[in-house]
């Protein structure tokens, strides 16, 4: 009887419906987890002050008060939230060894993590967009994207994140888990979670495709607007006007290709590469998450010419 009870305790410590995460650092690179925190540091803090510059600069010049730049500012918010989101878990682990996150916390992580990354991928189709009307119908710009129809593609934006993600955390409520609660990353991501869940997950992963699906899957959308920017730009006489009507692109294809290349990646490795070692699978999540932040608004400070002058002249005036 006594044997009895001490394996029901021992099976209830094993399984719980929703029970505390470990966190995990970078794993085999202790003996220079000085510097690496240090390198993680310096990546939150460029990715915060060049985000919130770009911020800074547009909502201050009036003349960037234009609808490319709304956009400019929409990718710069999310890139903010998207850093936020993980920055306080990952130099806690990092910093003060704090690997232990509750699940109320977890779930809130993933809903802001995910949450971001999706609205990223539709700012990014209604910048492909913008520069599809600005090139194609000159025009009609300005009528076209009016400051009221620029609000309403951010609330609908919100709103298309909101109806993706919610489903996605729902479902994890009645899972139970039954194995070691040790999560691969520095953060609560949702494929890391449910693979260490002993009951069904099938609901729980055809809806995670289900929203990558729906968020990738709008990738069409850009390449038809580039489809008719190349064309339209190919009707263009002058080889000097085609150069200059195109590099404003330039820009937002950089954007782009650093927001999909690391999420293909990682969605890569995370499918097909789990017998990679585990240093790969969190450098591969750590790239994809600090990546857009810390080079988007490189890219467009060095590329914009509004944006840089804007910026030269913030701190020449001082």
């Amino acid at each position: 009887m006594l044997q009895t009870q001490d394996n029901i305790r021992i099976l209830s410590n094993l399984t719980s419906n929703f029970p505390s995460f470990v966190l995990t650092g970078i794993p085999g690179l202790a003996p220079i987890r000085g510097w690496i925190s240090t390198l993680f540091c310096c990546v939150y803090v460029i990715a915060l002050s060049g985000n919130s510059l770009i911020l800074f600069v547009i909502a201050t010049q009036q003349r960037l008060h234009e609808p490319m730049y709304y956009f400019l500012s929409m990718l710069s918010a999310t890139d903010l939230g998207l850093t936020v989101s993980t920055m306080s878990t990952t130099l806690g682990v990092l910093w003060f060894d704090a690997r232990v996150i509750s699940p109320d916390n977890c779930i809130i992580q993933m809903f802001f993590l995910h949450g971001f990354s999706f609205m990223e991928s539709g700012v990014l189709v209604a910048m492909a967009f913008d520069r599809c009307v600005a090139i194609c119908d000159p025009l009609r710009y300005m009528s076209i994207l009016t400051n009221s129809r620029i609000i309403q593609m951010g609330l609908l934006m919100i709103m298309r994140t909101v109806v993706l993600i919610t489903p996605l955390l729902l479902l994890l409520k009645p899972l139970s888990f039954c194995r070691t609660n040790v999560l691969s990353h520095s953060y609560c991501h949702h494929p890391d979670v449910i693979k260490l869940a002993c009951s069904d997950t099938r609901a729980n992963s055809i809806c995670g495709l289900a929203d990558l699906a729906l968020t990738t899957g709008i990738d069409p959308c850009i390449f038809l607007s580039y489809v008719l920017i190349i064309h339209s730009v190919f009707s263009i006489a002058s080889p000097e006007e085609r150069y200059q009507v195109f590099s404003t692109c330039v820009s937002h294809i950089g954007a782009v290709a650093i927001f999909y290349i690391p999420i293909i990646s990682l969605s890569l490795v995370h499918r097909y590469c789990r017998a990679a070692p585990n240093v790969v699978h969190s450098m591969t999540a750590d790239v994809y998450l600090l990546l857009p932040p810390v080079l988007n608004p490189i890219i467009y400070s060095v590329k914009t010419k509004q944006i840089r002058k804007a910026i030269l002249n913030l701190f020449l005036t001082k």
